[in-house]
């Protein structure tokens, strides 16, 4: 058999599935049972046999990994009529699997349930157990960041934060740095004011003459999530200590005006207002928690400009492809003024998390 028809064989290869000799064969039982799902869909009693039939036709040439991802997307759908629709509309799909998922996704909207406050202990293991802690993410955004804060971020960090949350816990450990804290503090919020650039003339405008009615039209962002109009900010905030970042719609962030000017600070700031969270895929770390990545890298001429920086977690500024040249596993470029992470193949992935860019112009 050539591989191609291997891919290929589709749905066929399970008309005579059998679970004994699966598990005998030394298939995996998580396999096993993927593939006991599929052939009781398409071989299995139904009252919607004709559908059946269509649906076992579609499948011919479909790859059992296509099969087992439909099914399991489906289990979300409680109509059995309503399942076959969506059954039959998946198998149309051509693409790669993550594609696939994705369109599952935005097909079957069912909303799934919030996850619930826990703490779940695992048994021991080799000495070691493991600790699972879900909570409301503004608390535990406030412990991973009083945590980093006492850790050497030339080291790697996993072990660093258990040693510091275990020394936390006890605040009596005897290898506890003095830095360590000995209490979780709330996060300030610290609102700043998103504006841009023509409306920012506007306003300044406004500012000098008093106009505050052409000010009122001018809509901030904040990044708390919330707006003001402009004569709201006029009457409210101007001259107290607010922040306000300035953003170009093509070229990005501008500058950053505040009571005290520090460089690193300003430019940490507004990278982070360009791109809140690490841009690589599905990655956790917020703009807080990673390093200052060089677009262009240091060594290849790349200035500390802001039209060269971006956040980027400490693992994927690793991996990073800083040579434009060689493909391996993705990089960062700006474009329109917003850092993306760049699949090798050349596919722009864009942030689930809108940046200032978003927010204030739109795609």
């Amino acid at each position: 058999m050539e591989f191609g028809d291997f891919l290929s064989a589709g749905v066929d290869t399970l008309a005579g599935f059998d679970r004994d000799a699966a598990l005998a064969a030394c298939v995996a039982p998580s396999r096993v049972r993927e593939w006991q799902a599929v052939h009781g869909v398409y071989y299995g009693p139904t009252r919607f046999t004709r559908r059946q039939a269509q649906a076992r036709e579609m499948a011919g040439g479909a790859s059992l990994d296509k099969l087992v991802l439909i099914e399991r997307k489906l289990r979300r759908v409680t109509d059995d009529g309503e399942r076959w629709r969506l059954r039959e509309e998946l198998l149309r799909f051509t693409g790669r699997y993550d594609a696939l998922s994705r369109h599952a996704d935005t097909l079957i909207d069912t909303p799934k349930p919030p996850p619930q406050k826990q703490l779940r202990f695992s048994r021991s293991k080799s000495g070691m157990r493991t600790m699972t802690l879900t909570y409301a993410e503004r608390d535990i955004a406030d412990v991973e960041h009083a945590l980093r804060q006492v850790i050497d971020h030339e080291r790697p960090a996993a072990a660093q934060l258990a040693d510091a949350f275990v020394g936390l816990l006890r605040n009596d450990a005897h290898d506890n740095p003095p830095s360590a804290p000995t209490r979780i503090p709330h996060a300030a919020p610290r609102p700043m004011i998103l504006i841009p650039l023509p409306e920012w003339t506007r306003l300044s405008a406004a500012t000098a003459t008093a106009a505050a009615a052409d000010a009122a039209e001018v809509t901030l962002h904040l990044t708390d999530g919330t707006s003001m109009t402009g004569a709201e900010f006029l009457a409210k905030y101007y001259g107290a200590e607010l922040e306000v970042a300035l953003f170009h719609p093509r070229e990005g962030a501008v500058n950053l005006y505040r009571t005290q000017r520090f460089a690193n600070a300003k430019q940490r700031d507004l990278a982070g207002l360009l791109m809140p969270v690490c841009p690589a895929p599905d990655c956790r770390h917020g703009s807080d928690a990673c390093q200052m990545h060089h677009v262009q890298s240091w060594a290849r001429g790349g200035m500390t400009n802001m039209d060269n920086l971006s956040p980027l977690c400490r693992y994927h500024n690793g991996v990073n492809d800083d040579d434009p040249a060689h493909h391996y596993r993705g990089r960062i470029e700006v474009r329109g003024g917003t850092p993306v992470w760049v699949s090798p193949s050349g596919r722009a992935v864009p942030a689930r998390t809108p940046g200032a860019m978003q927010l204030l112009f739109g795609d």
